[in-house]
Order: structure tokens, then C-alpha cells, then sequence
């Protein structure tokens, strides 16, 4: 079935089944491999993008859901003040270990500062308890997003 997608500021046509999973249109058939694949179940958050700003997770999310929606995937969310600062962060904080989860780790908190300016720990935690890192970078990641929020780091 054919669908037209907004996808990091353009329009993507795709013929696809209509509960084909985002994360397997973006990945192979538009090839944006920068979302990932962790668990198939919304649990890991490895595939983390953005539908209309919100932080949603694209392995459960049948195409035929997105209607005219705006996608963003890390592709793009350096191109958002937002997300340049998460970036800069989190390279300036040395983030990453073996960095599988970090695309789905900076679109998580790339929506949570968008959505608060200066978030206290505990809003840390909640918005980014969706997102597992094997390697255990969680305090780099705490402190890449107070960083970024200019409340510490």
C-alpha cells in the first residue's frame, strides 16, 4: 500500500503493508540506520524517533499511524537548537561507550528538554527509564543532559 511520509523535513513515498513497523520502513527502505533495532517490543528504546516532537518508538509503530505526522530521526535532530546541544553534550561528557542505544538515548532526551527547559533529576529518570544501556553510561547521561539544560553537568 502506498504511503506519504513528512520524514526530517521531507516528503518519503513508500509501498509498504499498512502495519509494517516505522523502524523497518526508515531503516530498509528509506536505509536511515541510524534509529536501531534493540528489542522489537518498546522496552529498550534503542528506536526511539520523534513523531510530532513526542518521543515514540518506531518498532511498534505501524506506518499506517503516522498519517501526516512529522517524523525526526537522529538523522536530523541536530538540525533542532535542541538537539545540537544533546549532541554537544554528550561529546563533551564522552557518552558514548560502544554507542548502539545512544541514537534512541539522544532523541529520548533531546524530547525531554524540548518539552522542560531544566528538568530536575527525578524528570531525568522518568523520561529516560524507556532507554537500557548495556555498556551502564547512565551517569554520563545525567550529566550530558544537565549539561545541555545549563543547570550542571
Amino acid at each position: 500500500m502506498p504511503f506519504t511520509l513528512r520524514i526530517n523535513g521531507k516528503t518519503h513515498r513508500v509501498d509498504v503493508d499498512d502495519d509494517t513497523p516505522l523502524l523497518w520502513v526508515l531503516r530498509d527502505v528509506l536505509g536511515m540506520t541510524g534509529t536501531k533495532f534493540g528489542c522489537g517490543a518498546a522496552l529498550c528504546g534503542a528506536c526511539t524517533v520523534h513523531i510530532d516532537g513526542v518521543a515514540t518508538r518506531s518498532c511498534v509503530t505501524p506506518i499506517d499511524s503516522i498519517g501526516q505526522s512529522q517524523v525526526t530521526t537522529i538523522e536530523a535532530i541536530g538540525m533542532t537548537p535542541v538537539g545540537a546541544k544533546i549532541q554537544k553534550a554528550w561529546l563533551d561528557r564522552e557518552v558514548v561507550q560502544c554507542g548502539y542505544c545512544q541514537s534512541g538515548q539522544i532523541m529520548s532526551a533531546t524530547a525531554l528538554l524540548t518539552q522542560n527547559p531544566h528538568p530536575s533529576d527525578a524528570d531525568i529518570d522518568d523520561a529516560m527509564s524507556g532507554n537500557i544501556c548495556r555498556c551502564g553510561t547512565y551517569p554520563r547521561i545525567r550529566e550530558a543532559i544537565k549539561l545541555a539544560a545549563g543547570t550542571g553537568g
